[in-house]
C-alpha cells in the first residue's frame, strides 16, 4: 500500500512537470521495487527534456506482457549529404537502428544525425520538436491576430478575447513610444510586437505538460541567438550618423582616451545582443531545470517527508514560470526597443 501511494504521488508530480517529461518518464512513474533499488537517472531525464528531439513522446502504457510501451509521434528527418537527399522519419533510427541510403549509412547519436565512416556532418534540416513548436506558435499568432483584424473591420469596439489582444498590443506600443519616441516608434512597433508575442507564446507552449506542448524552444540558444541577431541588424541598420559617429570616433574626449573608448564602444555593439540571447536562454532553461530538479527529489529519496514539499515547491515554481514566460518576453522587447531608441535618437554630442 505504501509503494502504491508513493507511485500515485510520483505520477501526479510527472503530470505537473512542464514539458513532455511526462511521456518521457512514464516508466519511472511506476515505482516498482526493482526501480527503487536501481534508481533513476534524473540527469538524463532533465537533459532529455530541455534538449531538442526528432520525436514527440505522447504517452506510455503496459502491454499484456507487462512491458512498457511508449507511443511517439515520429517527426520527419530530412538531410543532405554529398549529393544524397534523405527523407525519412525518426522511426528509422529507433533503438540504435541504422539506415542505408544511396551507399551512405546514417545513424542517430544523441539526436544528432551522422554518417558512419565519415567525420563530415550531413546538412540536417529535419522537423524537430522545436521546429514544430515554432510553427505551431506562428499558426496560433496568425489565427488570433487575423481574427482580431477582421473583427475590427466590423466594429471598432473590441469584444471578448479581442479586448485582451488590444490591451497587449497597446502595452507593447507604449514600450516603443517610451523608448524610441512617438515620432519614430511607428517604424519599429510591428517588429517589437512580433518579438513580444512570438517569445511569449513559445514560452507558454513549452509549459504545457502534454502534446503539443513540452518543447523548450526559448531554452535553445540557437533560437535566442537568431532573435538577438535580428535586433542587432534592426538597431545598426537604422542607426543615425550621430550613432555611428559616437561609436567610431567618440567625439568630445581627448585623443588618448579614444584609443581606449573606441574599442569599448565597438565591443558594446556586440555585447548588447549577446546579453539578450543569454538572458532569455538562461532564464527559461533555468526555470525548467529547477522544476524538474524539485520533482526529481521524489524519485531519488522515495520518501513521504520529501515528496509532499517537493511537489508543492515544484508546483509553485511552475506557476511562477507562467509569469516568467511573459516577463522574459517583456524584457527582451523592452531592451530591444531601448537599443533601437539609442541608435535612432542620438543627434547631439558635446564637443
Amino acid at each position: 500500500m505504501k509503494q502504491l501511494a508513493l507511485s500515485l504521488l510520483m505520477s501526479l508530480a510527472l503530470f505537473l512537470t512542464p514539458g513532455n517529461a511526462l511521456a518521457q518518464s512514464e516508466a519511472a512513474a511506476d515505482s516498482t521495487a526493482t526501480e527503487a533499488e536501481e534508481g533513476i537517472n534524473m540527469n538524463e531525464l532533465i537533459g532529455h527534456h530541455i534538449s531538442d528531439s526528432h520525436s514527440w513522446n505522447l504517452f506510455g502504457y503496459k502491454n499484456a506482457e507487462g512491458e512498457e510501451v511508449e507511443v511517439k509521434l515520429n517527426l520527419p528527418v530530412m538531410a543532405y549529404y554529398k549529393g544524397d537527399l534523405l527523407f525519412t522519419t525518426s522511426a528509422s533510427f529507433e533503438e540504435g537502428k541504422t539506415l542505408e541510403h544511396n551507399g551512405n549509412v546514417y545513424y542517430m547519436e544523441h539526436d544528432k544525425l551522422k554518417v558512419k565512416g565519415s567525420e563530415d556532418k550531413p546538412f540536417d534540416f529535419s522537423m524537430t520538436r522545436n521546429v514544430v513548436s515554432m510553427m505551431l506558435s506562428c499558426v496560433l499568432l496568425l489565427l488570433i491576430f487575423v481574427g482580431a483584424a477582421r473583427s475590427y473591420k466590423k466594429s471598432q469596439v473590441p469584444r471578448g478575447g479581442n479586448s485582451l489582444v488590444e490591451m497587449a498590443v497597446l502595452f507593447v506600443k507604449d514600450i516603443a513610444d517610451d523608448q524610441i519616441g512617438k515620432e519614430k516608434s511607428g517604424k519599429y512597433t510591428n517588429y517589437l510586437l512580433t518579438l513580444f508575442f512570438f517569445i511569449w507564446f513559445n514560452n507558454l507552449i513549452g509549459l504545457i505538460p502534454f502534446f503539443p506542448g513540452g518543447s523548450n524552444l526559448s531554452g535553445n540558444i540557437s533560437f535566442t541567438a537568431i532573435l538577438a541577431i535580428f535586433t542587432f541588424i534592426v538597431t545598426n541598420w537604422n542607426g543615425t550618423k550621430a550613432y555611428w559617429k559616437h561609436n567610431l570616433t567618440v567625439p568630445g574626449v581627448p585623443a588618448l582616451m579614444k584609443v581606449i573608448l573606441i574599442p569599448v564602444e565597438i565591443i558594446s555593439m556586440f555585447t548588447k545582443p549577446f546579453t539578450l540571447l543569454v538572458r532569455l536562454f538562461a532564464n527559461i532553461t533555468g526555470g525548467h531545470i529547477l522544476v524538474l530538479s524539485l520533482f526529481s527529489v521524489i524519485f531519488i529519496v522515495h520518501s513521504y517527508a520529501m515528496a509532499v514539499p517537493s511537489v508543492l515547491l515544484a508546483f509553485l515554481i511552475f506557476t511562477l514560470e507562467l509569469i516568467f514566460g511573459a516577463l522574459q518576453a517583456y524584457i527582451f522587447t523592452l531592451l530591444s526597443a531601448l537599443y533601437i531608441g539609442l541608435a535612432v535618437n542620438q543627434e547631439d554630442h558635446h564637443e
